[in-house]
């Protein structure tokens, strides 16, 4: 009886737990994406749950400062850019204007928020109001339900200059300046109310400042009916067109189709990469990420049209236009990431690239909505164009795109944060062969350079080297061979600031002589005026183009290696709050290793090119464990909308492309026992790792379509045709795979 009894209570807890905690089956690898995932950034910014169908214009993300804040400001109808600001808003609420109780903001309960990447609902807990949001291309649809017998009120607000206009008791048009362009929005109620436009003064406390805010408020308070649904269109030509777009995309007042049709593509968008064991925290990181790689860029094309702001015109064009995108941070990872999955997509992103070119003069690098922001340093578009053209990524005009690139190289100044003409600087790197640091006494003469950004002399020589080299390969490849010779002897520059005894690359003056610096810590807030964003212990590691030459810095595989490890085990020297408060974007340490910072990420896969890529196996897992996890801490820095999470997408797919420019990948350790890859071209790319898991991260052995593989690399060709690797994983190394000095990975020199 009592053995009975303990069954019963077994079986009613089991399923007690089973309803509270809402368990369901996953049906998709939709269902394993975590938006929340990074949303409470360490030190600098966190992940925003974006909801947004790949690469398309409409982004929302509820407006807040990170997770832990519980009110909302206000719903963007689409942001501009990744962190570079909200275009329109929208917020319910039951306040008055007219007398002044209305509430700035919003608050919710965490836990009665639902964000999926094609879907928002949030529940405003003091005023009893229901949101629900679904987007489109051009277009969104918000479905707001009030408490009966409440007021009934829709706040719109612009955040820049602009203005409203009412065009009747159910729609209006709204126009908002940022950047120098316009951006125009038509919006329709699902029912009649009273429209008005109002000014609010908004006061900025942390920066002291304030400013005039035009508001159009919707009142539907005469109304028994509860709900009120808002959809609407943006456009960046006009705001005929606005509405053009709004009915050619939303015809009909059908938020469940939109809805279902956006689950849908994100479906198919997260299935055409399958992966099969591993813990289920291991695919929420992974489907994760893979989500987030598809923020940017996005398509501007409307019916055939589009406003470029790199001319102030509007084109005709049956081509996608895609704009925003950071290519410091995007060449690494994530371009390369796109050109496995959507070769297609990348071309015409590639084809935007020149158009920007053709339309203002200079090949972008930081192209935004609404001009070419000329951020971080590097000319890194070359990169990218090279490593398009090596992996057959070819549907643009590629001579075009190389011009603009040897425009830049040839024209345009390195000053890092700044666009135009060569510099006084620039010659003399050209001429000299490495970027000229100030000493610590000496006051900037050049008057281009940024107060705050500073020369970065180390960072711009060893980033225009790699460039200089992409530019090279190009050239040989186009048949340019005056140019080949050229800027391939410019692409050895890095050897001009290695300094043997410090094992660093160190900032020289005008005159040659080395400065004396701490290399942890000086050179200013990141320390730019020799790095950036990192210290010389990071910058260490920057000639992805020439890893032998580098090598051979060092004094051969040995040395490298010994560095490698002292790199993941060098103390900060002083405190972590002293350290911070200079090297703000140097988080996610591993000793001076920064896990949390783009120039990082091919550091741990360089053990293969020196003879141990069982260290290679050991420092990824460990890396991909400790600093990304599926929780709302589990982005060590600045992600970069897809540029850090194209990296943890690879990482976790066990390889990963540490030169751009050489259609080779190399081999980490899977996370999974199966990665099954879709390709474009009708193929699948099958990755196994049997017997893997947490301990077992180890290769033992290796084959190759069948074919034993002693080597920790493969093809792009590989891939793409359609290859099947397989890895035999253990829990102890097996240091004599891919050790011979035959398995090094292919190099640029």
């Amino acid at each position: 009886m009592k053995k009975n009894l303990t069954v019963i209570l077994l079986c009613t807890l089991t399923s007690l737990l089973f309803v509270s905690c809402n368990c369901k089956p996953v049906t998709s690898n939709l269902d394993y994406v975590d938006p929340y995932i990074g949303g409470m950034g360490h030190l600098l910014h966190p992940t925003r749950p974006n909801v947004q169908l790949p690469n398309q214009v409409i982004r929302m993300h509820p407006l807040r400062a990170d997770f832990l804040d519980d009110q909302i400001s206000f719903f963007p109808l689409t942001i501009a850019s990744h962190r570079n600001g909200e275009l329109f808003g929208v917020l319910p609420g039951s306040g008055n204007p007219a007398e002044g109780t209305w509430k700035e903001r919003q608050t919710y309960d965490h836990d009665l928020e639902i964000v999926k990447p094609y879907y928002y609902y949030t529940y405003f807990i003091d005023e009893e109001i229901k949101i629900e949001f679904v987007p489109g291309k051009k277009a969104g649809y918000y479905k707001v339900k009030f408490p009966a017998n409440s007021n009934k009120r829709v706040k719109l607000n612009i955040n820049n200059s602009g203005t409203w206009k009412v065009r009747g008791p159910e729609s209006f048009t709204g126009e908002e300046e940022i950047g120098g362009m316009k951006a125009y929005v038509f919006g329709k109620f699902s029912q009649k109310g009273e429209g008005s436009i109002r000014t609010q003064t908004i006061v900025n406390q942390r920066r002291k400042t304030s400013r005039e805010e035009p508001q159009l408020w919707f009142d539907f308070s005469g109304s028994k009916d509860q709900e009120v649904d808002l959809k609407y269109a943006i456009s960046y030509i006009s705001p005929e067109q606005a509405e053009a777009n709004l009915h050619m995309e939303l015809p009909e007042w059908d938020f469940e189709a939109l809805k279902n049709r956006g689950e849908k593509i994100w479906e198919e968008t997260l299935g055409q990469i399958q992966v099969k064991g591993g813990t289920d925290a291991k695919k929420r990181t992974f489907y994760t990420s893979l989500y987030r790689t598809y923020e940017r860029m996005v398509d501007i094309n409307e019916d055939g049209r589009y406003y470029s702001a790199y001319d102030h015109q509007v084109h005709q064009s049956n081509k996608p236009f895609y704009i925003d995108d950071w290519m410091w941070d995007t060449y690494l990872a994530m371009h390369p990431l796109r050109m496995i999955l959507e070769p297609k997509k990348e071309s015409d992103m590639l084809q935007s690239y020149v158009s920007m070119y053709e339309q203002g003069g200079w090949m972008p690098q930081f192209p935004l909505l609404f001009k070419d922001n000329p951020a971080m340093h590097g000319f890194h578009a070359t990169v990218v164009f090279l490593d398009a053209y090596r992996k057959n990524v070819r549907d643009y005009n590629v001579e075009k795109g190389y011009e603009g690139n040897k425009k830049n190289a040839t024209d345009a100044t390195m000053i890092p944060w700044r666009n135009g003409e060569r510099t006084v600087l620039d010659t003399f790197y050209r001429e000299k062969g490495f970027f000229p640091s100030l000493r610590p006494d000496e006051k900037e003469t050049v008057s281009q350079v940024d107060g705050f950004e500073r020369r970065q002399s180390v960072a711009i020589t060893l980033a225009h080297s790699y460039d200089d080299w992409a530019l090279a390969e190009m050239a040989k490849e186009l048949g340019h061979n005056d140019d080949y010779k050229y800027f391939n002897q410019q692409s050895t520059n890095y050897k001009n600031l290695y300094r043997p005894e410090k094992k660093m690359f160190w900032p020289k003056d005008s005159k040659g002589e080395w400065i004396e610096i701490d290399p942890k810590f000086d050179g200013g807030p990141g320390g730019r005026d020799y790095y950036d964003e990192n210290n010389g212990y990071t910058y260490q590691w920057m000639v992805q183009h020439d890893i032998p030459g580098l090598i051979g810095l060092m004094g051969g595989k040995k040395n490298f290696t010994a560095n490698l490890d002292q790199l993941f085990r060098e103390d900060l020297g002083r405190s972590k709050f002293e350290f911070w408060s200079k090297f703000a974007d140097q988080t996610g340490l591993v000793g001076q290793f920064s896990m949390g910072n783009e120039p990082s990420f091919h550091i741990p896969y360089l053990y293969n090119f020196a003879g141990e890529p069982w260290k290679t196996q050991k420092r990824i897992r460990f890396l991909m464990d400790v600093w990304f996890e599926d929780n709302i801490f589990g982005i060590p820095g600045d992600e970069d909308g897809g540029g850090m999470t194209s990296f943890v997408t690879f990482s976790l797919m066990g390889f990963y492309p540490v030169t751009p420019g050489i259609p080779v990948y190399t081999i980490g350790s899977p996370a999974f026992e199966e990665v099954k890859i879709k390709l474009e071209n009708g193929k699948t790319f099958t990755l196994k790792a049997m017997g893997c898991s947490k301990v077992n991260k180890y290769i033992q052995s290796a084959k190759l379509n069948g074919e034993v593989l002693n080597r920790p690399w493969f093809t792009h060709d590989q891939l793409m045709s359609g290859a099947t690797i397989e890895l035999v994983m253990g829990p102890l190394p097996n240091k004599s795979w891919g050790a011979g000095d035959d398995s090094v990975p292919p190099t640029g020199k």
